[in-house]
């Protein structure tokens, strides 16, 4: 998969700020998909320290069968610090390699994190959409910024999400009846009418959206297993 070089990582979180006011202005988010999705891919980062090795991961879906077709992985460091708002730094540059991997590239793109619901309108969906020039969506199991009424109980009720100007940032999406809601937001490239269409096609039986659900498990495993070995081979 093609990545675009938009700028470079090693910056101060002064520096990043900047960055992400300035890619903010590149973002997309009023107009639906131009196809159907045929590949959706879900993507994750586990480590288990602030700092120290961390394991991405990127599944990739059919579209229609929910099933897996392709797994990548990558192993690396990650050294930028834990800032809130700036979670992009910390995560993109891994999750890159791992998506450079990819062939062929997916349609959609589902990230755990935000998009545009940031405080700079630039989450880690937003972020790495510009990057991959691919439609993005954030599904987060938490609110970053906004209110938002709490939606009805069955899947599928969901309450717009709005900033402190009225405008709608995402929507709190209620994916599972009796559980809580998660907060989609559009990334790059996609409306949020067809960001909430899909989260809800790809989850047919959790809470967290199969792409996101399936690349979290694969790099916690991954992680496990590989720490294993490196603990047996000391």
């Amino acid at each position: 998969m093609k990545i675009h070089s938009l700028h470079r990582w090693d910056v101060t979180p002064k520096e990043a700020i900047s960055i992400q006011k300035d890619l903010a202005r590149h973002i997309n988010t009023s107009v639906g998909l131009k196809i159907s999705p045929k590949l959706i891919a879900g993507a994750d980062i586990s480590l288990s320290q602030s700092r120290g090795p961390a394991y991405a991961g990127v599944v990739v879906l059919d579209a229609n069968t929910l099933e897996v077709v392709a797994e990548y992985t990558q192993r690396g460091e990650i050294d930028f610090p834990y800032v809130p708002g700036l979670l992009s730094f910390r995560e993109a540059p891994l999750l890159l390699k791992a998506f450079e991997q990819i062939d062929p590239p997916p349609d959609l793109i589902m990230l755990d994190g935000q998009g545009i619901a940031h405080p700079r309108g630039l989450g880690l969906a937003s972020h790495l959409g510009l990057f991959l020039d691919c439609p993005t969506v954030g599904c987060a199991k938490s609110r970053l910024i906004g209110d938002h009424r709490e939606p009805g109980t069955k899947k599928g009720s969901h309450a717009p999400l709005k900033g402190k100007n009225g405008e709608t940032l995402g929507s709190a999406l209620r994916t599972r009846e009796g559980c809580k809601p998660i907060f989609v937001s559009a990334g790059h490239k996609i409306d949020l009418a067809s960001a909430l269409e899909w989260v809800l096609r790809v989850s047919p039986r959790y809470r967290i959206p199969e792409p996101t659900r399936l690349a979290h498990n694969l790099v916690n495993r991954v992680r496990k297993e590989d720490q294993g070995l490196r603990a047996t081979s000391r």
